[in-house]
């Protein structure tokens, strides 16, 4: 069993907001379970508030941030080391001729 930190989206269509939460690796991330809330993330508003403490504890127990929290760690002082690069690559764009060309 595998306990991971990382981010469920909770609020209405279009209005994002996250909740940071412990849960199982093997939970899907919108089934909604968690063992605890450890946070909250609000992109529009630009809120983030980590429990750092629980955070700590829990991954001192062995619990893995996912890249995303792994981020918001760096980026508070919690953890040191890298930020991962977590946006998609972007693939050069591909005219339709020579789509065309390649089949």
């Amino acid at each position: 069993q595998m306990l991971k930190i990382r981010l469920q989206r909770i609020g209405r269509k279009n209005d994002p907001s996250f909740r940071a939460v412990l849960t199982d690796s093997k939970n899907s991330t919108k089934s909604g379970k968690f063992l605890e809330i450890l946070g909250t993330y609000n992109p529009k508003a630009g809120e983030k508030n980590l429990n750092v403490e629980r955070i700590k504890y829990w991954m001192s127990k062995g619990a893995k941030p996912s890249d995303t929290m792994h981020n918001f760690l760096v980026h508070d002082k919690v953890i040191t080391g890298k930020k991962i690069n977590v946006l998609p690559k972007k693939k050069p764009t591909v005219k339709r001729k020579e789509l065309k060309a390649k089949k």
